[in-house]
Order: structure tokens, then sequence, then C-alpha cells
């Protein structure tokens, strides 16, 4: 099948999911008409999408297109044919649809790792308020909160700020620009709908309390260097080069681990040492009080608990555990309280959202895993930039991880 060809039905076969499951498209910015066509076509059926991605994947190797683009539309497409089947009713193991949709092998994490990040926040919270470790943590996290009426002028200040420091590195369209807006009852926190021609408006859940210590993590994930850079990088770069398979978006793909690992280290990316510095200076400007010492030693501790919400996923889907004994698990080890817990097993289980806990998982491992093993600093965003403007898989990160 000639590469053209392939692309546009790879195109075609991804837009028809979003008429099975709204929402999953995450972005598309291609050709309008071709959208139009999938939306008026008639209803998909999921087993013919299923036979329609293995055929395709078939074509790839024959195609003639290069071998970065050849692996990235395999892979996707054995994850466009999983969730087919799935939509279809088919018995898939949930470690066995993780794999499928993002190219990981996941499996239970070590609850003796997760003691020791509880015995390293003690340390850090040692003269905090309250007599347990979890109300001392409910503690820190209340007087950590962002009075609602300045959150917007918080999140300004923030994208600004990151902004100035994106646009110096790894530079942007002059018409890029990013929209904030706060939403509520949804299942995460915030979520960068990116709109296409280097724009992106960015939602934050107004249900969940937004946080000192988190908000410059949140604006670097969804907008600068996260999401948002790295939609307008790829769209400028490989889109403008004619790999026009970039224009697609798919929730529950290997794109997805790609892109949220690399938007989880964004902050760290952009703000290599004592970001926590960094921002306390930040908000001084606007008159509020922040640790950024505390936080900065309180989130490196707590990182050691990144495998819990997996975990919760594992027991609820795999193990067969119950809602209760899950959101208890969650409450235990995150330190969490019941409405948190809740909000976080909404996540899990959405049909949709479900095995996606695995991308920030599995992503921030693979990819911080691959950036940790860069000699300097300079060697570190060279490696960032690769993740901001190639089209890696997975597959292709572990290869290029690997002594051998």
């Amino acid at each position: 099948m000639d590469s053209d060809v392939l692309v546009r039905e790879y195109l075609q076969l991804g837009l028809a999911f979003d008429r099975l499951e709204e929402g999953f498209v995450d972005a598309y910015t291609g050709d309008p008409q071709l959208r139009h066509a999938v939306q008026n076509a008639p209803a998909p059926q999921p087993r013919e999408l299923a036979r329609r991605a293995a055929k395709l994947r078939d074509e790839v190797a024959s195609s003639g297109l290069a071998a970065p683009r050849a692996e990235f539309l395999d892979v996707h497409l054995r994850a466009l044919e999983c969730s087919a089947r799935k939509f279809a009713g088919d018995e898939i193991g949930f470690v066995d649809e993780v794999q499928a949709y993002f190219d990981v092998r996941i499996e239970v994490g070590d609850e003796a790792e997760y003691r020791e990040a509880h015995r390293l926040m003690d340390e850090v919270l040692a003269t905090g308020t309250g007599d347990t470790l979890a109300e001392r943590v409910q503690a820190q996290r209340k007087a950590d909160e962002i009075p609602p009426e300045r959150l917007s002028e918080c999140v300004d200040a923030f994208s600004s700020a990151l902004r100035d420091l994106v646009r110096a590195k790894y530079p942007l369209p002059d018409t890029e620009r990013v929209e904030y807006e706060v939403v509520g009852d949804k299942p995460w926190s915030g979520f960068n709908y990116y709109l296409g021609d280097f724009r992106s408006r960015v939602a934050i859940n107004s249900d969940l309390k937004q946080h000192m210590a988190n908000l410059p993590h949140l604006i670097a994930h969804e907008s600068y260097p996260g999401h948002h850079t790295e939609h307008c990088r790829k769209e400028a770069g490989l889109v403008g080069d004619g790999q026009l398979e970039q224009q697609l978006f798919l929730v529950n793909t290997p794109q997805c681990l790609m892109a949220e690992g690399l938007a989880d280290l964004a902050l760290k990316s952009i703000v290599p040492t004592h970001w926590g510095k960094w921002a306390q200076e930040i908000y001084a400007d606007l008159g509020l009080r922040f640790d950024g010492e505390r936080a900065e030693a309180l989130s490196a501790a707590s990182a050691k608990l990144l495998g819990v919400r997996q975990d919760a996923a594992l027991l609820l889907h795999d193990r067969g555990r119950s809602v209760d004994e899950v959101a208890e698990f969650i409450q235990h080890w995150s330190l969490a309280t019941p409405e948190r817990a809740r909000q976080q097993l909404r996540f899990l289980s959405s049909p949709l959202w479900r095995a996606y806990i695995s991308t920030y998982v599995e992503g921030y491992r693979l990819l911080g895993g691959w950036l940790d093993g860069s000699g300097d600093i300079d060697e570190r965003s060279e490696r960032f930039r690769r993740l901001l403007d190639e089209p890696l898989t997975p597959g292709a990160v572990r290869r290029m991880s690997s002594p051998n």
C-alpha cells in the first residue's frame, strides 16, 4: 500500500473511534473534510475497526515509510486493534490491555518503597501539625491551598514565567497561545485541549483544591514545556514535514504514554534545579507565602509513591478487589482524604480512562530514566528536545536507554 494512502486510512480509522466513545480523539488538526466524511459515514462496527487495524498493520512493513514512522504506525495500530476488540466485548486481561495500548508491561509495586516514602515524608513534616503522618500531610496541604479568588492570577504568573523559559530554549511559533478556564465535574485535575494552529485551551478542575506546590507542575505539564509545547513543535516540525499521522492524537495509544511522561518531567526539565525556590519568588511577587524548600523536599520524598495509583488500578481491574478496598488502599498509601481517594477511583473506573494511569507511572519511569542517563544538563536538554520533536515510541526509548 502506498504510504500516503496508508496514513490517510490510519487517520480515518482513528477518527472513527470517536463515534464509539466521544473523547477517544484527543486532538485532530488535519483536513476537516476527512473528519466530516467519517462523522457522516455509517456507524462504525467495532469488529470491523479491529479488522481494519490489523490489515493496515500488515501493510506498514511494505509501505516504504522511514523506520521511525513505520514503528510509530505499527504500535498505534496495535493499540487501536485492542481498543476495537474491547469495544466489541472481548475479554482481555488488564495487564495485556495496558501492554497493547501503551507498549509497556506493568506489575504491582513494592510496598517497602512506599513505606520508605512515608518515612522520608515524616522527616520533612516532623514539625508539622498533627499526631499522625496522614494528619500532618493533610495539614500541610490545607495550608498550601491557593485561595480560589487568587487562582487565575497565579495561573497567569506561572504560565508567563514558564513560557519565557521555554521560548528561550525551545522556540515556539510567534502565534502560539494558551487560554485557561476553570471547570467542574471532571475526573482529572487539568486537561489540555489542543485546538491546532498552535493554540490550546487548558481546563483546570475546580472540584479539586489547587495547591501552591502543585500549580507550577500543573502549568508545566499542560502548557510549557508540556502538552501545548509538544503539540506546537510537532505541528510545526513533523506535520510541516509531511508526517500527517501526527495530526491525530488518540487516547489509549503509545502517544499518550510518551506525552504524559514528557509532561510530568516538564518542570524538572525547564527548571532543572531548585524549582521550589524559583516558585517561591513568583508567589512572593503575588504576596503569597510559600516554603519552596519544604515543598521541594516533600515532593522528592513522595515521588516514591508513584506506583500507588497504578497498583490501585491493578487491584480493581486485575485482582478483582472491591471499590471500598481500593479506596482504602489509596487512602493508606497516598495519604489522601476519602474524598480525594474517591476522585481518583472515578478516573480509574472510567471505561475510557481506566488504563490511562499507567501513562503517568510508566511514562515517568521510562522517559525519566532516559533523561537521567544523560551526561550533563546540556545533553539532558537535547534529549528532552527530542521528546518534543520526534515521533519516538516507548520501544525506541527503551533501545536508547539500553547499554547494549
